[in-house]
């Protein structure tokens, strides 16, 4: 009996130092926007507590329930568009001869090892009037005037792709990488198309990496701002271009604090299904049997 107490009361202490940490950046910070999104605000910014529901009533008007939207389309094209991309990627990094497989990893994680406002500037000087592209398609002869690229849905998208490529690659490299490639050869012996065999035995495999990559590509892009704010215009800005400029330049922390509430609740939202609907430890169990 005193051992199990003290191994309780290890456990316990274990859990300190992540719950210190979670209540100190999560909670208590969550919290405080609650307060100030119910709070009146002042004249000259700041707030006032007190209890009010005027910002959540604002919140709907159709001007930013259209934010919201576009942020919705933004996310889901850039969380398929980066899908697209990073699947091949992810499967030939698998199967890969180590020293590949060792070179491409450190081309995924270059990236990361850079300021993300120094690689967007780096696309400006791609994308811009006078930019590389243009001023090579201009010398080839293949356009007459520079192609807009810049302050544009593509542009954003393209900002979008790039920053999440490396997280939605790494999940699907590591689910892939623990199966077993003759599985898939012998689906093809078998008689199995590609199609087939992709679908009934490369996609069970690597399907977790997938909701993976989803999830940590389709949550940060809903609440992206500085991407659109470097590549965009005032046509893409989304919901976190309003939340910003609710903070920094309309001094309207309330309004701010509420919109920044709803966008928490939405993401809870996607968590919550993605816990209760989605168990990778059952599946492979299931799979197993």
């Amino acid at each position: 009996m005193t051992r199990i107490k003290k191994g309780n009361n290890e456990f316990r202490l274990m859990l300190f130092p992540p719950f210190f940490w979670l209540s100190l950046f999560f909670i208590i910070p969550l919290i405080i926007i609650i307060v100030y999104s119910l709070s009146v605000r002042k004249m000259y910014g700041g707030v006032e507590l007190s209890f009010t529901l005027e910002h959540f009533k604002a919140v709907f008007d159709p001007l930013y329930l259209n934010i919201f939207l576009r942020s919705f389309v933004y996310a889901f094209v850039t969380t398929v568009i980066t899908l697209l991309f990073a699947y091949p990627i992810g499967f030939y990094m698998a199967f890969a001869k180590p020293t590949v497989k060792k070179i491409i990893m450190f081309l995924i994680i270059l990236p990361l090892w850079t300021n993300l406002l120094v690689e967007l500037y780096s696309l400006i000087i791609l994308f811009g009037n006078s930019g590389l592209i243009n001023s090579i398609l201009l010398k080839l002869g293949f356009i007459n005037e520079p192609i807009a690229m810049l302050n544009n849905s593509f542009s954003v998208y393209v900002g979008l792709v790039y920053w999440n490529l490396p997280y939605m690659i790494l999940p699907i490299y590591a689910s892939l990488d623990k199966m077993n490639i003759s599985l898939y050869e012998a689906s093809m012996d078998l008689g199995g198309n590609r199609f087939q065999s992709f679908k009934n035995v490369l996609l069970p495999v690597s399907l977790p990496g997938i909701i993976a990559g989803i999830v940590f590509c389709f949550i940060p892009t809903l609440g992206n701002f500085f991407v659109p704010d470097v590549l965009g215009g005032t046509d893409n800005y989304l919901i976190g271009n309003v939340i910003t400029s609710q903070f920094l330049q309309a001094r309207n922390w309330s309004f701010g604090s509420a919109l920044s509430s709803v966008l928490i609740f939405i993401i809870f939202i996607f968590v919550f299904l993605y816990i209760k609907y989605y168990n990778p430890a059952e599946e492979n169990n299931a799979r197993e049997i």
